[in-house]
Formats: C-alpha cells, sequence, structure tokens
C-alpha cells in the first residue's frame, strides 16, 4: 500500500527552484541567440546531473522537442571521440591512473638523477603531478611548453634552501609532467558549438573557465545554484557521544524518512568510514542504495585476497602470512590447512623457510604430518615467485598462480574482483601495456600492487530504483532528494576552512592557478547553505572520539548561535526506538561428562578439575583450546621452556663426558644454552631480556649444581615421558628430570622459575599440590624422593623438597580414581568461578562467569 503524501510535497524543493532559474536563462539565452538547441553544448556541474536537466529542459521547453547537448567535460570529449578521433596516451602522458603513473613517476626520478630516493619520492610526485593535471588541461595544448617555462622559472621561490632541494626538484618536475602530458579533454578546443553555455555549481573548473574564454562571444554562464530564501524550517540536530552512537542515529534518520514517504533520500559521506557502518546498518534492512562515492578497492575483500597471497611469497614470509593466504585458497584442501595448522601452531614455526626440508620419498616427522605434503605443494607454487622479472612477466605469473590456487574465477565471478583485475592488467593479454616497465624484485612488485589497490576505486552496481543516494556535499546540488541526513558534522571532517589537497605552498597555489583555501571556504559554505535549504535536514555529529573531545563544526556552532532557545530544547530527539528485551539471566553451568569417558589423563588436565570442574570438562572432555599464537612476543613461559631445553643437552653432555671444572661447565652450559635457542628458534632481538638474565641464572645453577652432588645424586635422565595405566586411566606425562641418591632410590625433579614464595606455597599445602604427586605416580618405584628446583633470575636456585611424597602420591591416585569414577556416574562438573583459577582462563567466555545472575 503506497504512503500517502506529506503535507509539505506541494512546497518547491531547491533543487526545483534552481532548474526553473536555470533552464529559464538558458531558453532565454537559445532563442536570443538564434541558436538551435541541438546546437547548443551545455555543460554541468557533474555527470549525475545530466538526466535531471534533460527533464527540467523538457518541462519547460515549449513547442519544441529538441534538447540541447548537456555534458560534462569528460563526456563532451568521449563523445567528440568519433568525428576527432580517439584519445590515446602515449609516452609519459599523466594517466590519472596509480597503476601507470607510478612507474612513469618513477622513471621521471631516474632520468632525473633521483633514483635513489624514488621509494620515498614517488608517490609525493604523482599527487602532486594530479593536482596540477586539471590546470594543465585547461590550458591550449600548443601553449603548455611556454606556459610551464614560464612558471618554472618562478615556482622554486622561496625554495632554495638545500633542505627543500627534494621539494623543488618534485615541484619542478611534476609541473614538466604535467606540461608535456596530452589530455582526453585537448580535443574540446578544436570543437564548434554554436553555443557554449556553462551552469555553474560551487566552484569553478579550470577546464570550463578556459573554454568560455576560448569559445569568446558563444560562451555563456549561467549559476546553477541560485539565491534562495531563509530557509522555511530549521535543520533537526543530532548530538551523538562517539561514531557508533553517531551511525547509530544516522541510520536510525534516514529510515524514520523512509517510513515518511520521503524517497530519494541522500547521506552525505563526510565521513567514509561512518558512512559504510551506517550503510552497513540500511542493508540489513534491506535498503536499496546507490552510492556515488565509491570505496578504495584495497578496502574490498578481492583485494585483500589478492594482498595475502603475495605476502605469503617472500621468503622470509611469516608462517601466519602464508597461512592466510592458504585458508583463502580453495585449490588447497580446508582440512589438510587446518591440520596443518595445528602442527604449526604447536610446534611453534614462526617462519615458514625454519620449516624442515620436505623430500618428496623422505619420511615425515610425526610433528609435521599434515604440513610436510602441504608444504610440498606451497612450496612449488612459491619458489618462481623468488628472481626478479619485468612488471609484465610478474602479472602473467600472478595470473597463472591465481588460477593454480583456485582464486581465478573466484576474483572474475566477483564486482570487486572485476575490478582488481582490470586495475592491475591481470586478464589475457592486458599485461602488454606494460611491456616495457623496468625489472621488479618481488618485494617492488608488490608495493606497487599495493599502491594500485590504494588509489584504485570500486563503485558497487546501481540498484534500479534506490531509497538512498550517497554522495557528497557538493554534489546535492540540483538533485531531487525528499531529505537530506549529514553525519560527521564535527569541526575535522566539516571544517569552514578546509586544507587545500596536495603539497604547494599558498604562493605556489596562486601562481598555478590552484584553488586557494579562501575558494574552497566559499564554495564549502555555498554548498551547506544549500544544504540547510533542503525541506528535511538531519545534521549529526559527535562529541568524542579515540578518548578526545570533540566539536562541533563551525557551520553548526553558527546555527547554535542563532537560536535562543535551551541548548536541551535545540536537539532533536533520538529517532531509534526502544524495545523492551526480557531479561534472560544467566545461570551457573552444570554440565556432566559421563559420554565423554576420559581415558588418558595429565598433570594439568587433573590440575583443571581440581580447580574448576567446568574447565575440565570444557578443555579436556570437549578439547576446546586456544590457538597458539605465532607472532606473540616471547614470555616467561619460553623462557622456561628454554631453560628445560638446554638444561637437557647440558646434563646428557655432562653425563656423556664428566668434569669438575666449573669453567668446563660453563662451556657446556653456553653450548646448550646456544642449541636450544637454535632449536626453539628463538629471535636474538626478541629474547635479549632474557638472554641478559642468563649469565645470573648460569652461574645460580651451577653453585646449587656442585651442592647438589655433594649429597651423592646422580643425573640419570632428563625430558623422559611416561605413561603408566592404572585401570582403564593412563596418566601420562614427562618428567623434567630424574636422579639417583646414594641409597639407589629416585628423585624426581620439576624445574621452576616462578616467584619463590610460590613454590614454597606449593610445598605448605601438599595435599593441594598436584604435580609432584603426580609425577611420582608416573614412577614404578615404592619408594622416592620428589622436589622442585627454582631457578631464580636474582636469587640463588634453591631445591624445595616435598615430604612424605609416597603418601601424597598414594593419595593423589586414589583422589583420580574417585573423581573419574563420579564422572562416569554422571556428576556435575560445575563453574566454581573462585579464586585466582579464573584470572586467565581460557573457558571463561563459555561458563559465562561475567553475566552470572546472583
Amino acid at each position: 500500500m503506497p504512503l500517502a503524501p506529506t503535507a509539505d510535497a506541494a512546497l518547491p524543493t531547491p533543487d526545483a527552484l534552481c532548474w526553473q532559474q536555470a533552464i529559464a536563462q538558458l531558453a532565454a539565452v537559445v532563442q536570443a541567440r538564434g541558436v538551435h538547441p541541438s546546437e547548443a553544448v551545455v555543460l554541468l556541474p557533474y555527470a549525475q546531473l545530466i538526466q535531471q536537466a534533460r527533464r527540467a529542459w523538457a518541462a519547460q521547453a515549449g513547442e519544441t522537442f529538441f534538447v540541447p547537448r548537456f555534458e560534462t567535460t569528460m563526456n563532451w570529449a568521449s563523445g567528440l571521440g568519433g568525428t576527432l578521433g580517439l584519445h590515446v596516451p602515449s609516452g609519459d602522458d599523466l594517466r590519472m591512473d596509480v597503476a601507470v603513473d607510478m612507474l612513469t613517476a618513477a622513471s621521471l626520478l631516474g632520468r632525473a638523477g633521483l633514483g635513489a630516493q624514488q621509494d620515498a619520492l614517488a608517490g609525493r610526485l604523482v599527487e602532486a603531478a594530479w593536482s596540477l593535471g586539471g590546470v594543465a588541461a585547461a590550458v591550449v595544448p600548443a601553449g603548455r611548453r611556454a606556459w610551464s617555462e614560464r612558471l618554472a622559472l618562478t615556482l622554486g621561490a622561496g625554495l632554495e634552501s638545500p633542505v627543500l632541494a627534494l621539494e623543488a626538484a618534485v615541484g619542478r618536475i611534476a609541473l614538466a609532467w604535467a606540461a608535456a602530458s596530452s589530455y582526453p579533454t585537448d580535443r574540446l578546443f578544436q570543437a564548434e558549438p554554436q553555443l557554449f553555455a556553462v551552469l555553474e555549481g560551487f566552484q569553478a573548473d579550470p577546464l570550463t573557465e578556459a573554454l568560455k574564454a576560448h569559445f569568446g562571444d558563444r560562451a555563456v554562464s549561467i549559476p546553477l545554484c541560485v539565491s534562495l530564501e531563509e530557509p522555511s524550517a530549521a535543520p533537526a540536530l543530532h548530538i551523538a557521544e562517539d561514531a557508533e552512537d553517531e551511525a547509530g542515529r544516522a541510520a536510525a534518520c534516514v529510515l524514520a524518512h523512509l517510513a515518511q514517504g520521503r524517497s530519494p533520500v541522500a547521506l552525505i559521506a563526510q565521513d567514509r568510514q561512518l558512512t559504510r557502518r551506517v550503510g552497513a546498518m540500511l542493508a540489513e534492512r534491506g535498503i536499496a542504495m546507490r552510492d556515488e562515492t565509491g570505496w578504495k578497492l584495497s578496502t574490498t575483500r578481492a583485494a585483500a585476497s589478492l594482498m595475502s597471497l603475495l605476502r605469503a611469497m617472500p621468503w622470509d614470509a611469516s608462517t601466519d602470512a602464508v597461512l592466510d593466504w592458504l585458508k583463502n585458497a580453495s585449490a588447497f584442501d580446508a582440512a589438510l590447512v587446518t591440520a596443518a595448522e595445528t602442527e604449526l601452531r604447536k610446534t611453534g614455526v614462526r617462519a615458514w623457510r625454519d620449516l624442515p626440508d620436505f623430500a618428496e620419498k623422505a619420511i615425515l616427522p610425526p610433528a609435521f604430518a599434515a604440513t610436510g605434503p602441504l608444504a610440498r605443494e606451497v612450496n612449488a607454487l612459491r619458489s618462481p615467485f623468488a628472481r626478479a622479472r619485468p612488471l609484465a612477466m610478474w602479472l602473467r605469473d600472478l595470473r597463472s598462480l591465481l588460477q593454480s590456487a583456485g582464486r581465478w574465477d573466484e576474483l572474475a565471478q566477483d564486482e570487486a574482483g572485476q575490478t582488481v583485475l582490470d586495475v592491475l592488467r591481470l586478464h589475457e593479454g592486458a599485461e602488454t601495456e606494460f611491456e616495457a616497465s623496468p625489472v621488479m624484485r618481488l618485494h617492488d612488485f608488490t608495493q606497487w600492487v599495493n599502491q594500485a589497490l590504494e588509489g584504485g576505486k570500486f563503485s558497487p552496481v546501481h540498484p534500479p530504483a534506490e531509497q538512498v543516494v550517497i554522495l557528497p556535499l557538493p554534489q546535492l546540488l540540483g538533485r531531487p532528494m525528499q531529505a537530506v541526513v549529514l553525519p560527521g558534522c564535527d569541526e575535522i571532517r566539516l571544517p569552514v576552512s578546509p586544507e587545500p589537497a596536495g603539497p604547494w605552498t599558498p604562493a605556489q597555489r596562486e601562481l598555478l592557478g590552484l584553488p586557494s583555501r579562501e575558494v574552497l571556504a566559499a564554495a564549502q559554505r555555498q554548498a551547506w547553505h544549500y544544504a540547510l535549504h533542503m525541506p528535511h535536514l538531519d545534521v549529526l555529529w559527535r562529541t568524542s572520539e579515540s578518548g578526545e573531545h570533540l566539536i562541533p563544526s563551525g557551520f553548526v556552532q553558527e546555527l547554535l548561535l542563532d537560536q535562543d532557545e535551551d541548548a536541551a530544547r535545540r536537539m532533536a530527539t533520538d529517532p531509534r526506538s526502544l524495545r523492551a528485551v526480557t531479561t534472560q539471566p544467566t545461570s551457573h553451568p552444570f554440565p556432566t561428562g559421563e559420554a565423554l569417558p576420559v581415558t588418558r589423563l595429565s598433570a594439568s588436565a587433573y590440575e583443571d578439575l581440581r580447580r574448576c570442574p567446568y574447565r575440565f570438562f570444557a578443555l579436556r572432555q570437549l578439547r576446546l583450546q586456544e590457538s597458539e599464537e605465532l607472532e606473540s612476543e616471547l614470555g616467561k613461559r619460553d623462557f622456561g621452556n628454554w631453560l628445560h631445553s638446554l638444561l637437557r643437552h647440558f646434563h646428557e653432555a655432562l653425563k656423556a663426558a664428566p668434569t669438575p671444572d666449573v669453567s668446563a661447565r660453563v662451556a657446556l652450559l653456553n653450548t646448550a644454552a646456544e642449541r636450544a635457542t637454535q632449536e626453539l628458534a628463538l629471535s636474538d632481538s626478541e629474547f635479549l631480556p632474557f638472554a641478559a638474565a642468563w649469565p645470573g641464572v648460569r652461574e645460580g645453577y651451577l653453585k646449587w649444581l656442585a651442592e647438589h652432588e655433594v649429597t651423592g645424586a646422580v643425573f640419570e635422565e632428563a625430558e623422559v615421558w611416561r605413561e603408566v595405566p592404572i585401570g582403564t586411566l593412563t596418566l601420562l606425562g614427562q618428567l623434567d628430570r630424574v636422579d639417583r641418591q646414594p641409597d639407589g632410590h629416585a628423585l624426581v625433579i620439576d624445574y621452576k622459575t616462578e616467584p619463590r614464595t610460590t613454590t614454597s606455597e606449593r610445598i605448605k599445602n601438599g595435599q593441594e599440590d598436584t604435580q609432584l604427586a603426580f609425577y611420582a605416580a608416573l614412577m614404578s618405584d615404592d619408594t622416592l624422593a620428589a622436589a622442585y628446583v627454582n631457578l631464580g633470575e636474582k636469587e640463588p636456585t634453591k631445591t624445595y623438597e616435598q615430604p612424605d611424597i609416597v603418601g601424597l602420591r598414594d593419595e593423589l591416585i586414589d583422589s583420580i580414581l574417585t573423581d573419574m569414577a563420579r564422572i562416569a556416574r554422571g556428576a556435575a562438573l560445575p563453574a566454581l568461578g573462585e579464586g585466582k583459577a579464573c584470572d586467565y582462563c581460557a573457558a571463561r567466555g563459555l561458563c559465562r562467569k561475567d553475566f552470572w545472575s546472583e
């Protein structure tokens, strides 16, 4: 059922008033000069106005059915291709295409003797040349050389200092580049319209002004934005707390207008990130949107997947980078990739190059059962990318790799993917455009691809009947919008005096004919005042961003000063409607684990059961585990693993070649430390804090060892794996070290690098401590001893023996059998939610402790 028209539907809108007056003036000029309408060319500020201009002319045409040529400069130039020939760029012409212009910039810098600085200067040169492109295109082609030579004499004024030598060089090269280029609009100077009319927007265009001067008496200027009366209604002002609040309010404003039958609604893109968030909210409601601003191509999923592939190619690529690519490449078996990722995270291989060489017929190590075959396939694709080659060859090889990895068809069938393929010239034969390009390394090629994607633009397909149009503020002029939502009206995103783009100083901008800050400020103010005349306008801004206070735009402050009412009354009410949500309290979980029988139990697993039964259920029975981070910083745990490894190597070497000499033992320890560092693939820079503490730990340990050996204890084995069956259950674990005492009894040692107070507490509460008693249960000896050896960084190494370890062992075994039997009978495994066990628990998000209802 269609919505009834609003009461204000009969009021003339600003766009209707502008078109009525502009078209009336245009018709009068056509009639006064006796020009046939079809012989008149009318330039518009932007292409989206062409259809609107034709409709406006048809509404006022009267007896004639002929329509003038409503064009923009680019559309007009394209239309002249049939009579004047197509524009074909050549040589070093400025293309306004990052993929091409970055290569040309690097070449120009090399020819200017700045090849060593091209990585730093190429982007700045392209930016400077692009800012000059519009000005250079406004100069008659035959006069560009003289124009540039004249400007070059004074362009470097004030930049004579050696410190500014590079800035001056970039300016000179940019000017020469822009002047030496040909442009698609050059053919406009050859056109012969009977009447050349310009409907002026908020800001004059250099090319349009040049064409008016070129055509002389045949040119006429008509303002599209006419003087409007004072707005009949004040805009609705919305103040938001932060970006998310602002996005929510903006989306609600759009939906409110649509509910009132006001369509289309203009959503002004002052802040692209905010606009995309609003667009996502509207898309969830099924709103048809026409986005005229587009997105950076680099922000699309297609571009991200392509860059993930290139980041996986270097010889020093991280394991995370390679895995990221593999998980997005359909040619690789997903189950195999997942299994390989589990292995790699478990073994802690941070760099892909650190993997063993998996020869085709070699026996795979058990730790890399899934990684081995996958690495063979991956390395076969990665190895050809190691050598340098010309850009055209890079593109052919990249196309082949995309096809081999199963990504080509996915990109070709995706809207953004098609744009990626076009921008990078990846289609068959398109790479011939770069046949003359220089040889590139992989790093340079990856950088070029990234720059091309950053400079590229993706515009989604427009719906046939849009409800919302996303557009910049200046392009609101002349558009038939029923309502306007203008978010981002803060001091940063809507400045009263915008910062001019480009690297030019104010004096250089004046010399080059670029718009000054004052001109930009005037255009900004005109666009703002035009928006204020829209029949329905919502103005939104936020008060904070990243913890910093934000004030509204100067335009908004002017509105606030013009109003006399109390500030609280001036603000519009929140357009979002509250909805009642039934509270659903989270109760303590009480799962049972009888359906998940436990057959193998480690010390850490049983410790989980004693600390929190729910944690045992989640992490041990359900086997939910956090993924290990490959790129995380080294911590105390890594230091402990390193100590365990080097002490095993040290004692095995000392057992093979006993020596009481302290210096010899120091040498053995240092050798063992180097070996452990290599085995664990520890970075020297990241391990530096622990390496600095190592000499103190080493001296303390050797002193302790000498005292320990005086007691008659002898090293037997280290890092030994044990499995002991107890009924249907198997206890398992790895013992740090086992010594033999003079009486022949075993001494089980567990190394600790924790604070001494923590180790002391373990010994005081023997029945609370699981570890030593569990390790004792892994020994077949009836009589034995067990102790913690605390290796302090600042304090001497010290032994903490657990008395009556045999009794504690027997009690622990009875406790284990009792607990396992209760679980098998269906006893509840509640989340205790008490003590330090919860602070760093991986299952805390599952038990929902923070949301329990008391």
